[in-house]
């Protein structure tokens, strides 16, 4: 099972939803770090508020992308479905804000890594997770 389901990354539909998936990420993570510099250099916000604010505007962006293409076969369409998609897909990534946040805080705080650094790894680190419950649940 967990072998079918590696191969279908490479290949198939899940693959090019996963691809789709990570080329909407690279986009909105670029939007994500621009912001939060912004909001940490020329607001003069503490990073963790900054990140917050700066992952909930990229995840209503983030959604509006992944629905249009990434998962353009399951797209929510109507007013109400398309609502409620954000409201899923919202509840996915708030429960990834932790591990982003924890992530940032920990490489900040603990390895002195730079914030924005930092922030990338987090990206990274809850970009699977997120995945997983927005292909299952937001648009499964």
């Amino acid at each position: 099972m967990l072998r079918t389901f590696l191969r279908s990354l490479r290949s198939g539909p899940v693959a090019v939803q996963l691809r789709r998936f990570v080329a909407v990420g690279t986009a909105t993570a670029g939007v994500q770090m621009l912001l939060l510099w912004l909001f940490v250099d020329a607001a003069a916000l503490n990073y963790l508020i900054g990140a917050t604010i700066s992952i909930e505007i990229t995840i209503v962006l983030t959604y509006i992308l992944n629905n249009a293409w990434t998962f353009k076969a399951k797209q929510n369409t109507g007013t109400v479905s398309y609502l409620v998609g954000l409201v899923k897909t919202n509840v996915i990534r708030g429960t990834a804000i932790p591990i982003q946040l924890g992530v940032l805080y920990g490489l900040v705080e603990w390895v002195t890594v730079p914030y924005l650094a930092a922030n990338a790894v987090g990206i990274v680190v809850s970009g699977l997770y997120r995945f997983v419950l927005d292909a299952r649940w937001t648009w499964g």
